[in-house]
């Protein structure tokens, strides 16, 4: 196939793209420049058979107001901007799959996707608006899958990489108590995920993209201690995030707690269903 992918040069992109090349497929990268010019992305979209869309600036950052306004802009309107596209294509795409977040649910209890999005906060309002843009492609006659990550686990990038000093000199810990939920994927599922949604002709809508068993930041952090057999005795204080990240702060010091449902009930089978089997092969080789 020939798949069109957005946001390609990011860790999840990066591996994305390396699998999808791996298994034969054509892969176009959109950058900045493409999206910037209207002529040019629609000539990249020509003859596409499918577009991912993993665009979006990072989410744990200091939100001032102007960084609100690119945390909006790189989700909602580079969508709008591929929609538009799309709609003047004479041959529109096969399928598009755009991605969200499990923060459009609160943290008051374990939701899956029969249960609707309830967060009030700034992201789950954004994550709500940008899944109903991406949804709106159905419109077109376009197949299209929106996932809610949860927080990605895989090894040379993402959370694993930002943790990785810190844990295996003996001073990794716990954000606050611990206690909030943490519902998570291992990056081989999130890709395996994908591709089950474009080679299954009923797959469509939205899907919670996380493992069966979401869990707590204490217990993720006790697990990569106890696998690494190092000490995690040292608390992140909540103030001390607040200093860094202000509002941003909120993406690590809270969490949901979600199930992947659809994905579970349409037959899909996860590699790593556990937190110790997927942080016991994400740490068996270095990064």
């Amino acid at each position: 196939m020939h798949i069109a992918i957005t946001g390609a040069t990011g860790f999840v992109g990066t591996h994305l793209s390396q699998f999808l090349l791996a298994q034969g497929h054509h892969v176009v990268l959109l950058g900045r420049q493409e999206l910037a010019d209207d002529v040019l992305l629609q000539q990249q979209l020509q003859g596409i058979d499918g577009v991912i869309n993993l665009a979006g600036a990072p989410i744990i950052a200091r939100w001032s107001d102007s960084y609100k306004k690119i945390l909006r802009s790189s989700r909602i309107d580079v969508t709008k901007k591929l929609l538009d596209a799309f709609s003047l294509l004479p041959k529109k795409p096969e399928f598009f799959i755009s991605t969200s977040a499990v923060g459009v649910y609160d943290n008051a209890a374990t939701y899956s996707e029969h249960d609707t999005p309830n967060a009030s906060d700034f992201l789950g309002k954004l994550a709500q608006e940008w899944e109903n843009e991406a949804l709106k492609a159905q419109e077109i006659g376009i197949k299209t899958v929106v996932f809610r990550f949860g927080i990605v686990l895989g090894r040379g990038g993402g959370m694993m990489n930002k943790i990785a000093l810190p844990f295996s000199l003996g001073l990794g810990g716990t954000i606050g108590d611990g206690s909030q939920k943490f519902s998570w994927i291992h990056l081989d599922d999130l890709i395996g995920a994908m591709m089950f949604a474009i080679n299954t002709p009923s797959a469509h809508g939205v899907y919670n993209l996380t493992a069966p068993n979401p869990t707590t930041n204490y217990e993720f952090t006790k697990t990569y201690g106890a696998i690494i057999h190092r000490p995690t005795i040292l608390p992140v204080p909540l103030f001390v995030l607040n200093l860094l990240f202000g509002e941003g702060s909120t993406v690590l010091s809270d969490g949901q707690s979600v199930l992947p449902a659809r994905l579970l009930q349409e037959g899909f089978s996860f590699t790593y269903p556990s937190l110790e089997l997927a942080l016991k092969e994400i740490l068996s080789q270095p990064n």
